[in-house]
């Protein structure tokens, strides 16, 4: 250890006590001087080995701590060369190794957050992984450095892992839903059935665009601007429609029905100008028409398209409507609409009536005709 080096020199020279405290106390001001000038080449070295390029910032979280780990340094050589009551140097001791601790878990950190977050601009697909392995790794450091610290104390962590452990199923009983959320943000942020930014229909029926993936819920905005926030343990459990996967572009289905008199020819021009007049329709796949079946009363046509990003369906489909409408008018194509024939025949009766019971029958009356095939008939029979 570096104390131990000293203190060993400090004695081979024949130094008096005093005379060595102010010459650990000089060379500490001199080590800490020398780590101003040459943490930036350190930083710079770091940087370059990363590849990231977070020169600037990998040296504003160490600077600081180099020069009070110098410091802290110089406190315990003076307390090794000094050689107090084993009081004293126990506790000044402890509390320099713990600020050392303290200081460097910090530093530890501060770095892994600035690499996850440069790498998250590297690798915007990787962004909730990454998120996940900050975490991950803020929870290992804060853990390692409280047992550090622990040991630095001379306190036994034997019983605090035995309780630990007692505490842990009691906490797992009791937290288990949250448990549950925590192992689901897990599957989700390894599984990846969706990512920030992308559009998804839940099994409920409701449609939004995932603005953050949590460790405990995922949260939702709807078209609405309503904000769902729904537990990972369901999510992971439940039905989801990523409508931006594999691909952002998403297929628009516009049915259309029209007179049978019309021709079928020119209502498949009208549908697929309209289609791809709009700005908002891509080109590639190309829009297309299909004649899907005969109705009662239409014919019926259906437009397929497709649009770039899934918060465009609405709108597109409201250009697309609009816009039909108005070259059917113009076109001279006619709208389908329920037909009835009303047939009304005359005949003669006699007035005799039988009464059986509550009901009459009525003798004479001519046999039901077919009705008309292919129509909706209403017949009206009129008694004379």
């Amino acid at each position: 250890m570096i104390t131990d080096l000293v203190s060993e020199w400090l004695l081979g020279m024949g130094i008096a006590p005093l005379l060595g405290s102010a010459m650990i106390a000089v060379g500490t001001i001199i080590a800490a001087i020398a780590v101003r000038f040459l943490g930036d080449k350190i930083s710079l070295a770091l940087s370059r080995w990363s590849g990231l390029g977070i020169r600037t910032q990998l040296f504003d979280i160490i600077r600081v701590p180099m020069w009070m780990s110098v410091g802290l340094v110089g406190v315990l050589a003076e307390v090794h060369w000094l050689m107090p009551s084993a009081p004293v140097e126990f506790l000044v001791s402890g509390a320099a190794k713990t600020g050392l601790a303290i200081i460097w878990m910090i530093v530890l950190a501060r770095t892994l957050r600035l690499v996850c977050s440069r790498l998250g601009g590297y690798y915007p697909n990787g962004a909730e992984m990454l998120r996940l392995i900050e975490n991950i790794g803020m929870a290992f450091v804060g853990v390692m450095g409280g047992l550090l610290i622990l040991a630095l104390w001379e306190i036994n962590v034997t019983p605090l892992l035995a309780s630990a452990g007692i505490a842990g199923v009691i906490v797992a009983l009791a937290a288990k839903d949250t448990l549950g959320n925590f192992f689901g943000g897990i599957s989700v942020f390894l599984d990846r059935p969706f990512r920030v930014g992308d559009y998804i229909v839940l099994n409920t029926g409701e449609r939004g665009k995932v603005v953050d993936i949590g460790m405990r819920s995922t949260r939702v905005l709807t078209r609405d601007d309503v904000l769902i926030a729904i537990p990972n343990s369901i999510i992971v459990n439940t039905k989801i429609v990523n409508e931006s996967a594999p691909y952002p572009r998403m297929r628009v289905r516009i049915k259309i029905s029209v007179a049978y008199d019309s021709d079928i020819d020119r209502v498949k021009e009208v549908l697929r100008d309209a289609a791809e007049a709009n700005p908002l329709v891509l080109s590639e796949p190309h829009p297309r028409v299909r004649f899907r079946s005969f109705g009662d009363s239409w014919l019926e046509f259906e437009l397929l398209c497709w649009t770039g990003y899934p918060k465009d369906k609405g709108r597109v489909i409201d250009k697309l409507n609009s816009e039909i409408f108005k070259q059917f008018i113009a076109e001279g194509i006619g709208f389908p609409f329920p037909a009835r024939d009303v047939y009304v025949h005359q005949i003669s009766v006699g007035r005799e009536f039988q009464v059986r019971g509550d009901s009459q029958k009525l003798e004479g009356l001519p046999e039901s005709r077919p009705r008309p095939h292919g129509r909706d008939s209403v017949r009206e029979q009129t008694l004379s």
